[in-house]
């Protein structure tokens, strides 16, 4: 039967659309840099990408994912046990049957090869079941996975399987030799080979120099027919094939030694045959193995129709799971990791109308920073907060606080704890970030142009679910030109209700508020600003109007650019 794959990261898959973030978007929010931190694998970190960067505004994807990470977090030895079997399981879906072609041509041989894998993978399946309940879980999508892994233990009859494979392996295991026999020319040269018989006991050992005068001397002992009575010695092959009689032999009608290890046995992976090596003998091997295939239809049939019936259900369902707990697990090593080392993650709440963040920073530049160092900001979103414009100092901080607000959205929509005191927010369906973009990608618009048409595309896909991020947009052209632009897309953003910060140098815009609100319903802008004490950068911000019209000076001085500082520097020189 079909059974619907499970997800422990997408749930109502079906009923719930996703946004893809740009790799601009994840660029800018410095994914780039925190992905390797959590985790070591570039396969992983891909992995762990496209998983946050799809995104979705629906409550129940957010609280699903907080659940099952939090279960993962709190059942160390859960986590660890999973594991353990998933990476067996990784290597049946690699190297087994999702690799396998279950049609006619498909030998005896490599059918029972995928026999021991399926049953390895039953055994797997059956610690899974063991993992899930005697874990302390608790989410709605680990205690569905136990209820879909039962079902799929059950309805695909995993139980007959196992019946089926051991009724096989008997039937296998009777199998003790193989009776070939081989036409001669009277040079004793091979002229054709076929499978006489397949027998439940081994051939005899015969002392090889009286059991060969016996077969081949006197007219009396050449048999008129080539049906056999039973009355056949068995003459053993020197297996490195060193002594004369062997190479003898060799040479002229070929030797095929046939007798097998326990034939159920999956390293055992073709038929062994020594034989002329011409046009007529080159492809004994594989003549050999179509007629035993042949001879044993009906086992070969019995065995290809077990493994049909369960391949897919086997493989796919399961091991499906296995990049989405890796998914879980290295963010959880993450979160440890960093707590361990004194910073603060808390767990983030859905809420319906409000976002408020209290005590956030940035993780990324967390990462690279002593927590106690670390400055902490509030920020909170709702009906007359809807967009801040953040000016202050240069190098003042802006463009870290703004990536760090995006950086709260993606990872607790992704069910991760976040770098805050606490957090609680209204989902985004999409984040758009707007940065300066390289110089390469602004030859042929020029700078504003193109700043232009990647805000327009921004302001066409988003909605009132979205969270946008300005970071001196439009600050390419005279102050002039850019302030006309900025205050324009202000006012229509408000107009479509969306979540914004924008960053920017022009102070007019924080300074004009007032009139940008005009036209709204409610849904306000406000000015923030990053505050400094004289020239010492604070890295706080806080509701408030510009403090001034440019900090250029303070970079002036920063950089010695300042007329008394090149005055007096080429004085002493």
């Amino acid at each position: 039967m079909k059974i619907k794959p499970y997800s422990i990261l997408f749930p109502y898959y079906d009923e719930i659309s996703y946004k893809q973030l740009s790799d601009t978007t994840c660029h800018d929010l410095g994914m780039d840099f925190l992905l390797p931190e959590i985790a070591g694998k570039v396969d992983e970190q891909a992995l762990i990408k496209d998983v946050l960067s799809h995104m979705s505004d629906d409550r129940r994807v957010a609280d699903y994912r907080k659940d099952v990470f939090s279960d993962i977090m709190n059942n160390i030895g859960f986590r660890k046990r999973i594991m353990e079997v998933f990476d067996e399981l990784e290597h049946i879906r690699e190297f087994g049957l999702t690799h396998s072609n279950f049609d006619d041509e498909v030998s005896l041989w490599h059918l029972y090869q995928r026999l021991d894998e399926l049953k390895d993978y039953i055994r797997c399946v059956e610690q899974i079941r063991e993992c899930l309940s005697e874990a302390d879980l608790h989410s709605e999508g680990l205690t569905g996975l136990l209820k879909y892994v039962d079902t799929l233990y059950n309805e695909a009859g995993f139980s007959k399987m196992k019946e089926d494979i051991s009724a096989l392996t008997v039937k296998a295991s009777e199998i003790q030799s193989i009776t070939v026999g081989v036409n001669v020319n009277n040079r004793l040269e091979a002229t054709g080979l076929g499978l006489i018989s397949v027998n439940s006991k081994p051939f005899k050992k015969s002392g090889i120099f009286s059991g060969f005068s016996d077969a081949i001397s006197g007219g009396d002992r050449l048999q008129d027919e080539a049906e056999w009575s039973g009355d056949m010695h068995f003459y053993p092959s020197n297996k490195n094939g060193n002594d004369r009689l062997f190479q003898s032999l060799k040479k002229g009608s070929g030797i095929f030694n046939l007798q097998r290890t326990p034939f159920v046995d999956s390293r055992t992976r073709s038929t062994i045959v020594t034989g002329v090596m011409d046009d007529r003998g080159k492809n004994t091997s594989y003549y050999l193995e179509a007629e035993m295939n042949r001879m044993m239809s009906k086992l070969s049939r019995d065995l290809r129709a077990v493994l049909t019936a369960y391949a897919d259900v086997a493989v796919v369902n399961i091991s499906g799971l296995i990049p989405e707990f890796i998914y879980y697990i290295r963010a959880v090593e993450f979160i440890e990791k960093y707590r361990a080392a004194g910073y603060t993650f808390c767990t983030p709440e859905v809420t319906e109308d409000v976002t408020e963040a209290k005590g956030f920073y940035n993780i990324r530049l967390a990462l690279s920073v002593d927590p106690k160092d670390m400055v902490e900001n509030d920020i909170r979103f709702d009906r007359s907060n809807r967009i801040y414009v953040l000016t202050g100092a240069n190098r003042g901080g802006k463009t870290t606080l703004t990536q760090a607000v995006g950086l709260l959205f993606l990872l607790a929509q992704g069910g991760i704890p976040v770098p805050a005191e606490h957090f609680c927010y209204v989902p985004a369906d999409a984040i758009y970030t707007h940065f300066p973009a390289d110089e390469d990608k602004t030859i042929d618009l020029g700078r504003l142009g193109e700043e232009c048409i990647r805000f327009r595309k921004i302001y066409d896909e988003a909605t009132a679910h979205s969270l946008i991020l300005l970071n001196e947009t439009f600050s390419t052209t005279s102050f002039e030109e850019g302030y006309f632009i900025a205050k324009d897309s202000i006012r229509a953003m408000l107009i479509k209700r969306v979540r914004m910060i924008y960053n920017t140098h022009m102070h007019k815009l924080g300074q004009d508020i007032d009139e940008l609100n005009t036209e709204t319903d409610g849904h306000g802008a406000v000015s923030m600003v990053m505050r400094t004490d004289g020239s010492k950068r604070s890295f706080r911000v806080e509701l408030a109007p510009p403090e001034g019209l440019s900090f250029a000076s303070d970079i002036a001085i920063k950089y010695g650019v300042t007329y008394d500082q090149m005055i007096e520097k080429s004085t002493r020189s």
